[in-house]
Protein backbone atom coordinates (compact mmCIF):
# COMPACT_ATOMS: atom_id res chain seq x y z
CA UNK A 1 0.00 0.00 0.00
CA UNK A 2 1.42 3.37 -1.03
CA UNK A 3 -0.45 5.59 1.40
CA UNK A 4 -3.20 5.44 3.99
CA UNK A 5 -4.92 8.50 2.50
CA UNK A 6 -7.30 8.59 -0.49
CA UNK A 7 -5.59 9.05 -3.83
CA UNK A 8 -6.16 9.43 -7.58
CA UNK A 9 -4.15 6.99 -9.70
CA UNK A 10 -3.32 7.18 -13.42
CA UNK A 11 -3.58 3.76 -15.11
CA UNK A 12 -3.40 4.79 -18.76
CA UNK A 13 -2.56 7.83 -20.89
CA UNK A 14 -3.01 6.80 -24.53
CA UNK A 15 -5.94 7.35 -26.87
CA UNK A 16 -8.58 4.60 -27.15
CA UNK A 17 -6.42 2.29 -29.30
CA UNK A 18 -3.43 2.35 -26.96
CA UNK A 19 0.21 2.71 -27.99
CA UNK A 20 1.24 1.12 -30.30
CA UNK A 21 -2.02 1.10 -32.21
CA UNK A 22 -3.37 -1.83 -34.22
CA UNK A 23 -2.13 -1.93 -37.78
CA UNK A 24 0.33 0.94 -37.43
CA UNK A 25 3.69 0.29 -39.12
CA UNK A 26 4.80 3.88 -39.19
CA UNK A 27 7.78 5.21 -37.22
CA UNK A 28 5.49 6.44 -34.42
CA UNK A 29 4.71 2.83 -33.44
CA UNK A 30 7.44 0.68 -34.96
CA UNK A 31 9.91 1.08 -32.08
CA UNK A 32 7.13 0.42 -29.57
CA UNK A 33 6.26 -2.90 -31.21
CA UNK A 34 9.88 -3.92 -30.66
CA UNK A 35 10.20 -2.61 -27.09
CA UNK A 36 7.33 -3.39 -24.74
CA UNK A 37 8.68 -0.96 -22.14
CA UNK A 38 7.59 1.91 -24.41
CA UNK A 39 3.94 0.81 -24.53
CA UNK A 40 1.15 2.92 -23.05
CA UNK A 41 -2.35 1.81 -22.07
CA UNK A 42 -5.57 3.58 -23.00
CA UNK A 43 -6.62 6.49 -20.80
CA UNK A 44 -7.98 5.31 -17.46
CA UNK A 45 -7.75 6.37 -13.81
CA UNK A 46 -8.73 4.99 -10.43
CA UNK A 47 -9.87 6.56 -7.17
CA UNK A 48 -8.74 4.65 -4.09
CA UNK A 49 -9.40 5.00 -0.38
CA UNK A 50 -6.99 2.61 1.38
CA UNK A 51 -8.60 3.22 4.75
CA UNK A 52 -11.89 1.62 3.69
CA UNK A 53 -10.53 -0.48 0.83
CA UNK A 54 -12.77 1.34 -1.66
CA UNK A 55 -11.60 1.24 -5.29
CA UNK A 56 -13.35 2.98 -8.18
CA UNK A 57 -12.36 2.80 -11.83
CA UNK A 58 -12.98 5.63 -14.28
CA UNK A 59 -13.59 4.07 -17.72
CA UNK A 60 -13.04 0.45 -18.73
CA UNK A 61 -10.64 0.38 -21.65
CA UNK A 62 -9.51 -2.37 -24.05
CA UNK A 63 -6.53 -2.63 -21.65
CA UNK A 64 -8.79 -3.51 -18.68
CA UNK A 65 -6.86 -6.71 -17.94
CA UNK A 66 -3.50 -5.00 -17.44
CA UNK A 67 -4.99 -1.99 -15.68
CA UNK A 68 -6.88 -4.08 -13.14
CA UNK A 69 -3.66 -5.98 -12.44
CA UNK A 70 -1.77 -2.71 -11.91
CA UNK A 71 -4.48 -1.54 -9.53
CA UNK A 72 -4.28 -4.84 -7.65
CA UNK A 73 -0.52 -4.45 -7.32
CA UNK A 74 -0.68 -0.87 -6.04
CA UNK A 75 -3.87 -1.06 -3.97
CA UNK A 76 -4.70 -4.70 -3.19
CA UNK A 77 -8.00 -5.68 -1.58
CA UNK A 78 -9.25 -8.88 0.00
CA UNK A 79 -12.25 -9.30 -2.29
CA UNK A 80 -13.21 -11.43 -5.30
CA UNK A 81 -12.13 -9.95 -8.65
CA UNK A 82 -12.61 -7.32 -9.88
CA UNK A 83 -12.71 -5.91 -6.35
CA UNK A 84 -14.29 -2.66 -7.52
CA UNK A 85 -16.83 -0.64 -5.54
CA UNK A 86 -17.91 1.03 -8.74
CA UNK A 87 -17.07 2.07 -12.29
CA UNK A 88 -17.71 5.52 -13.74
CA UNK A 89 -17.92 5.82 -17.53
CA UNK A 90 -17.19 9.18 -19.13
CA UNK A 91 -18.79 8.42 -22.52
CA UNK A 92 -19.58 5.90 -25.23
CA UNK A 93 -16.45 5.80 -27.37
CA UNK A 94 -14.76 2.42 -27.64
CA UNK A 95 -11.71 3.13 -25.50
CA UNK A 96 -13.86 4.09 -22.53
CA UNK A 97 -16.33 1.23 -22.16
CA UNK A 98 -15.13 -1.79 -24.20
CA UNK A 99 -13.42 -3.27 -21.15
CA UNK A 100 -16.82 -3.96 -19.59
CA UNK A 101 -16.77 -7.24 -21.52
CA UNK A 102 -14.21 -8.62 -19.05
CA UNK A 103 -16.92 -8.55 -16.38
CA UNK A 104 -19.06 -11.07 -18.27
CA UNK A 105 -19.28 -14.85 -17.92
CA UNK A 106 -16.57 -15.42 -20.55
CA UNK A 107 -13.99 -13.88 -18.19
CA UNK A 108 -14.64 -12.75 -14.60
CA UNK A 109 -18.31 -13.64 -14.23
CA UNK A 110 -18.61 -10.63 -11.92
CA UNK A 111 -21.75 -10.03 -9.90
CA UNK A 112 -23.65 -6.72 -9.85
CA UNK A 113 -20.70 -4.37 -10.29
CA UNK A 114 -22.16 -0.83 -10.09
CA UNK A 115 -21.55 1.00 -13.37
CA UNK A 116 -22.37 4.69 -13.25
CA UNK A 117 -23.00 6.46 -16.55
CA UNK A 118 -25.05 9.31 -17.97
CA UNK A 119 -28.59 8.58 -19.27
CA UNK A 120 -27.95 8.14 -22.99
CA UNK A 121 -25.05 5.78 -22.39
CA UNK A 122 -27.13 3.77 -19.91
CA UNK A 123 -29.84 3.45 -22.55
CA UNK A 124 -27.33 2.32 -25.15
CA UNK A 125 -25.86 -0.35 -22.87
CA UNK A 126 -29.33 -1.65 -21.97
CA UNK A 127 -30.49 -1.82 -25.58
CA UNK A 128 -27.51 -3.18 -27.50
CA UNK A 129 -25.61 -6.45 -27.42
CA UNK A 130 -23.29 -7.65 -26.10
CA UNK A 131 -23.59 -5.01 -23.38
CA UNK A 132 -27.22 -5.79 -22.58
CA UNK A 133 -26.18 -9.35 -21.73
CA UNK A 134 -24.01 -7.97 -18.94
CA UNK A 135 -27.10 -6.25 -17.57
CA UNK A 136 -29.51 -9.15 -18.15
CA UNK A 137 -27.25 -11.69 -16.46
CA UNK A 138 -26.50 -9.42 -13.52
CA UNK A 139 -22.79 -8.92 -14.15
CA UNK A 140 -23.24 -5.16 -13.95
CA UNK A 141 -25.83 -2.91 -12.36
CA UNK A 142 -26.34 0.31 -14.30
CA UNK A 143 -26.83 3.45 -12.24
CA UNK A 144 -27.48 6.95 -13.54
CA UNK A 145 -24.71 9.50 -13.29
CA UNK A 146 -26.37 12.92 -13.09
CA UNK A 147 -24.35 15.95 -14.21
CA UNK A 148 -24.07 18.40 -11.33
CA UNK A 149 -24.83 15.77 -8.68
CA UNK A 150 -21.75 14.58 -6.71
CA UNK A 151 -21.26 10.84 -6.32
CA UNK A 152 -19.82 9.87 -2.94
CA UNK A 153 -17.29 7.11 -3.64
CA UNK A 154 -15.60 6.90 -0.23
CA UNK A 155 -15.62 8.70 3.08
CA UNK A 156 -14.92 12.33 2.24
CA UNK A 157 -14.25 11.61 -1.46
CA UNK A 158 -16.70 12.60 -4.20
CA UNK A 159 -16.76 12.49 -7.99
CA UNK A 160 -18.75 15.35 -9.54
CA UNK A 161 -19.68 14.89 -13.23
CA UNK A 162 -20.40 17.74 -15.64
CA UNK A 163 -21.29 17.75 -19.32
CA UNK A 164 -18.61 18.63 -21.87
CA UNK A 165 -18.99 19.12 -25.64
CA UNK A 166 -17.85 16.02 -27.54
CA UNK A 167 -19.06 13.82 -30.40
CA UNK A 168 -22.38 12.41 -29.24
CA UNK A 169 -23.07 9.54 -31.64
CA UNK A 170 -23.80 7.12 -28.78
CA UNK A 171 -23.89 9.18 -25.62
CA UNK A 172 -23.28 12.44 -23.89
CA UNK A 173 -19.77 13.03 -22.49
CA UNK A 174 -18.89 14.01 -18.96
CA UNK A 175 -15.79 15.45 -17.36
CA UNK A 176 -15.12 14.72 -13.71
CA UNK A 177 -14.01 16.72 -10.70
CA UNK A 178 -12.69 14.40 -8.00
CA UNK A 179 -12.35 15.93 -4.55
CA UNK A 180 -11.17 14.58 -1.22
CA UNK A 181 -10.09 16.02 2.15
CA UNK A 182 -6.65 17.04 0.88
CA UNK A 183 -7.02 17.84 -2.81
CA UNK A 184 -9.06 17.99 -6.00
CA UNK A 185 -8.40 16.70 -9.52
CA UNK A 186 -10.02 17.55 -12.86
CA UNK A 187 -10.28 14.71 -15.38
CA UNK A 188 -11.29 15.49 -18.99
CA UNK A 189 -9.83 12.92 -21.40
CA UNK A 190 -12.17 13.93 -24.27
CA UNK A 191 -13.73 17.17 -25.45
CA UNK A 192 -14.28 18.82 -28.83
CA UNK A 193 -12.52 21.99 -27.72
CA UNK A 194 -12.51 24.71 -25.08
CA UNK A 195 -14.43 27.54 -26.75
CA UNK A 196 -17.86 26.11 -25.96
CA UNK A 197 -17.11 25.51 -22.29
CA UNK A 198 -19.22 27.41 -19.80
CA UNK A 199 -17.81 28.17 -17.32
CA UNK A 200 -14.45 28.29 -19.13
CA UNK A 201 -11.71 25.75 -18.55
CA UNK A 202 -9.70 28.40 -16.71
CA UNK A 203 -12.38 28.51 -14.00
CA UNK A 204 -12.18 24.76 -13.52
CA UNK A 205 -8.38 24.91 -13.33
CA UNK A 206 -8.55 27.48 -10.55
CA UNK A 207 -10.52 25.08 -8.34
CA UNK A 208 -8.24 22.02 -8.52
CA UNK A 209 -4.72 20.93 -7.66
CA UNK A 210 -4.17 18.87 -10.80
CA UNK A 211 -5.91 18.73 -14.19
CA UNK A 212 -5.68 15.86 -16.65
CA UNK A 213 -6.80 17.32 -19.98
CA UNK A 214 -7.47 16.04 -23.49
CA UNK A 215 -4.15 15.99 -25.35
CA UNK A 216 -5.15 13.56 -28.10
CA UNK A 217 -3.25 15.36 -30.85
CA UNK A 218 -0.22 17.60 -30.63
CA UNK A 219 -1.03 19.86 -33.57
CA UNK A 220 -3.07 20.13 -36.77
CA UNK A 221 -2.43 17.83 -39.71
CA UNK A 222 -1.34 14.90 -37.56
CA UNK A 223 -3.60 12.24 -39.10
CA UNK A 224 -2.24 11.20 -42.49
CA UNK A 225 -5.04 10.48 -44.94
CA UNK A 226 -7.80 11.33 -42.44
CA UNK A 227 -9.67 14.54 -41.72
CA UNK A 228 -9.00 15.67 -38.16
CA UNK A 229 -12.37 17.43 -38.23
CA UNK A 230 -13.96 13.97 -38.08
CA UNK A 231 -12.41 13.41 -34.63
CA UNK A 232 -12.39 16.88 -33.04
CA UNK A 233 -10.16 17.44 -30.03
CA UNK A 234 -8.25 20.48 -28.82
CA UNK A 235 -4.62 20.00 -29.80
CA UNK A 236 -1.94 20.35 -27.17
CA UNK A 237 -0.56 23.32 -29.11
CA UNK A 238 -3.97 25.05 -29.03
CA UNK A 239 -4.43 24.42 -25.31
CA UNK A 240 -0.96 25.71 -24.49
CA UNK A 241 -1.59 28.87 -26.50
CA UNK A 242 -4.90 29.44 -24.75
CA UNK A 243 -3.45 28.96 -21.27
CA UNK A 244 -0.07 30.62 -21.90
CA UNK A 245 -1.00 33.77 -19.98
CA UNK A 246 -1.89 31.90 -16.78
CA UNK A 247 0.54 32.07 -13.88
CA UNK A 248 3.21 29.37 -13.80
CA UNK A 249 1.54 27.64 -10.86
CA UNK A 250 -1.71 27.30 -12.82
CA UNK A 251 0.01 25.94 -15.93
CA UNK A 252 1.92 23.44 -13.79
CA UNK A 253 -1.38 21.83 -12.77
CA UNK A 254 -2.01 20.59 -16.33
CA UNK A 255 -1.11 17.08 -17.46
CA UNK A 256 -2.05 16.12 -21.02
CA UNK A 257 -3.56 12.64 -21.41
CA UNK A 258 -5.41 10.49 -23.98
CA UNK A 259 -2.49 10.88 -26.41
CA UNK A 260 -2.92 9.37 -29.87
CA UNK A 261 -0.19 7.11 -31.22
CA UNK A 262 0.64 9.82 -33.77
CA UNK A 263 1.18 12.43 -31.04
CA UNK A 264 4.95 13.02 -30.75
CA UNK A 265 4.58 14.08 -27.10
CA UNK A 266 3.78 10.46 -26.20
CA UNK A 267 7.48 9.70 -26.58
CA UNK A 268 9.42 10.40 -23.39
CA UNK A 269 12.43 11.84 -25.23
CA UNK A 270 10.70 13.54 -28.17
CA UNK A 271 11.29 17.30 -28.61
CA UNK A 272 7.50 17.80 -28.61
CA UNK A 273 7.36 16.66 -25.00
CA UNK A 274 10.25 18.98 -24.22
CA UNK A 275 8.25 21.86 -25.70
CA UNK A 276 5.35 21.02 -23.39
CA UNK A 277 7.64 21.04 -20.36
CA UNK A 278 9.35 24.25 -21.45
CA UNK A 279 5.93 25.95 -21.65
CA UNK A 280 5.26 24.99 -18.03
CA UNK A 281 2.83 22.12 -18.64
CA UNK A 282 3.19 18.35 -18.24
CA UNK A 283 2.36 15.02 -19.86
CA UNK A 284 0.60 12.36 -17.79
CA UNK A 285 2.45 9.18 -16.90
CA UNK A 286 1.06 5.83 -15.86
CA UNK A 287 1.47 5.30 -12.15
CA UNK A 288 1.10 8.99 -11.21
CA UNK A 289 -0.62 9.53 -7.89
CA UNK A 290 -2.38 12.64 -6.59
CA UNK A 291 -3.37 12.82 -2.94
CA UNK A 292 -7.06 13.43 -2.32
Amino acid sequence: MLTADPFFLVLGTAQDGGYPQAGCRRPCCEAVWRDGALRRHAACVAVVNPGSGARWLVDTTPDFREQLRRLDDLAPVDAPPPGLDGIVLTHGHVGHYAGLLHLGREVLGAREVPVWCAPRLAGFLRSNGPWNELVRLGHVELRLLEPGVPLLVASGVAISPFLVPHRAEVSETVGLRVEGPRGAVLYVPDTDGWDAWEPPIETFLASVDRAYLDGTFFDAGELEGRAMADVPHPTIAETMRRLASLPAAARAKVRFTHLNHTNPAIGATDPARGAVMDAGFGVAEEGEIVAL
